[in-house]
């Protein structure tokens, strides 16, 4: 990998990390929310306004200048030989590839729900997360919509991670991919998808579209990224939640 400068890597990061971003949420939008996605999802709501996509993309064009300078720090570093980054597989054996990356995912799903957990105090909300909760109804746009404070506090996890855990430069990749892919399903309305989705075991294990919709209509509850286990450990997850979700999907007029 050629060395470049600081400045090249954080505009390119900031390119690519943005047309990441559209291209995800883009498609995604299209699919479920146009009107050919609307007849085949039978969503209960309208789309959200467009003034509020709009904020969506302009926190999340912050967002991304922010993960870009982040991403150009642990490059810069990696070329002055100080982070624990690796590019021979063999180097820590392929099995670890698989490890490191399930081990990376569960420190970061640790760390979103306890820094999370920490922005919807009231003292704190209005500096570090507020711009995120404009959406009460979330879309893909809304995947990214960081505060500037709370895309540098979710940064600081990407950047030390490389300086305390080994990883190949492929697992890092497969982790960004992960939390892109991850945040925009999280941010589709369960009511977007059609029903065979498997809400009814799926959703008792992982955070997807069901779990995490509940979040932006009450906010003391649901603070997880990938998984349900902190919020099921520490009292926060829906206590109906379960239930609901046995009983996936509802007999009545909206899904018929």
């Amino acid at each position: 990998m050629k060395e470049r400068s600081f400045e090249f890597y954080s505009i390119a990061l900031w390119g690519i990390i943005l047309c990441r971003y559209f291209l995800v949420a883009g498609i995604t939008y299209w699919v479920f929310y146009s009107p050919v996605g609307r007849a085949f999802s039978r969503p209960k709501r309208q789309s959200p306004s467009w003034p509020t996509i709009w904020h969506d993309i302009k926190l999340s064009a912050i967002a991304a200048a922010v993960f870009a300078l982040a991403a150009a720090f642990v490059l810069s570093a990696y070329h002055d030989g100080a982070t624990r980054l690796y590019v021979n597989p063999q180097d820590y054996g392929l099995w670890y590839l698989g490890a490191s990356y399930a081990a990376a995912l569960v420190l970061q799903d640790t760390y979103f729900y306890f820094t999370h957990r920490l922005f919807h105090h009231p003292k704190l909300f209005a500096w570090l997360h507020q711009g995120h909760h404009r959406s009460r109804y979330p879309t893909p746009w809304t995947s990214f919509a960081f505060d500037p404070l709370e895309a540098v506090v979710q940064a600081i996890f990407l950047v030390g991670i490389v300086f305390v855990l080994p990883l190949h430069i492929v697992t890092v990749l497969a982790v960004m991919i992960t939390m892109t892919l991850w945040a925009v399903l999280n941010h589709l309305g369960p009511d977007r998808l059609p029903t065979v989705f498997p809400h009814h075991w799926l959703g008792r294990w992982v955070i997807g579209p069901a779990h995490h919709s509940v979040h932006h209509l009450r906010y003391t509850l649901h603070y997880g990224l990938y998984f349900t286990f902190w919020d099921r450990l520490l009292g926060t997850q829906d206590p109906s939640y379960v239930q609901t979700l046995r009983n996936y999907p509802p007999n009545n007029a909206d899904n018929a």
